[in-house]
């Protein structure tokens, strides 16, 4: 059976990437989400072991020594990896597996997985990102600078990415993901991708400049 290539799912807090990978999934036969574990506290709503496992420091040392991780990273104070055994239990069964993961993962499991498929999800404006982060009520204002910040350095790889793809309305994006899986889709990066970069980056970096000098 042939072993389906990994979709990895990366871009900025608050541009809608898990909410993605979940339609993404329930719409599709073959896919299935990759959990990841972490170290950091649950949110509210989340489910240990739907959402993400939820381990201690002391657990995530030791797979890490034992090399279980595929993939693991620092992401807002928090780590948070990828087990090995979930992507190989999948592939094996021939299901396309589709990881939400930061920047630092997407990178090191293209060095692990040479075809996987990296996609960098961009909002389709910062004032909608800024938005959707509000709307979340969990993030005090240095949080959210700070989440700001750790936006514009993930732009800085998002040309290291197969696909630049933007999220403004699911429906759309969940279908141009299946497009990529499918191999309908064979372009990865344009220039209406480079520019749509560049305009995310110049907009936060406006408003670190305005609001949020403590955090650049």
């Amino acid at each position: 059976m042939k072993r389906a290539a990994p979709i990895v799912l990366s871009a900025p807090s608050g541009t809608g990437k898990t909410t993605l990978a979940h339609r993404l999934i329930e719409e599709s036969d073959n896919c299935v989400f990759s959990v990841s574990i972490t170290t950091r506290t649950p949110r509210q709503g989340e489910q240990h072991g739907l959402d993400y496992v939820f381990v201690d420091g002391d657990r995530f040392d030791k797979m890490i020594e034992s090399g279980d991780l595929a993939e693991w990273a620092y992401v807002h104070g928090g780590r948070y990896g990828t087990p090995k055994k979930a992507l190989n239990d999948a592939a094996n069964l021939g299901q396309q597996v589709v990881l939400d993961i930061d920047v630092q993962g997407a990178l090191q499991i293209r060095d692990a997985i040479p075809d996987a498929k990296l996609i960098f999800v961009l909002p389709p404006s910062v004032d909608v990102l800024l938005e959707r982060l509000r709307i979340r009520g969990t993030e005090e204002s240095e949080v959210l600078g700070l989440r700001l910040r750790s936006a514009l350095e993930e732009l800085e790889v998002a040309l290291d990415f197969d696909y630049i793809i933007i999220n403004e309305h699911l429906s759309d994006c969940v279908q141009e993901i299946r497009d990529i899986i499918e191999g309908k889709e064979t372009v990865g990066l344009n220039s209406e991708a480079i520019e749509s970069i560049e305009v995310c980056r110049a907009g936060i970096t406006s408003i670190l400049e305005r609001d949020y000098q403590k955090v650049i």
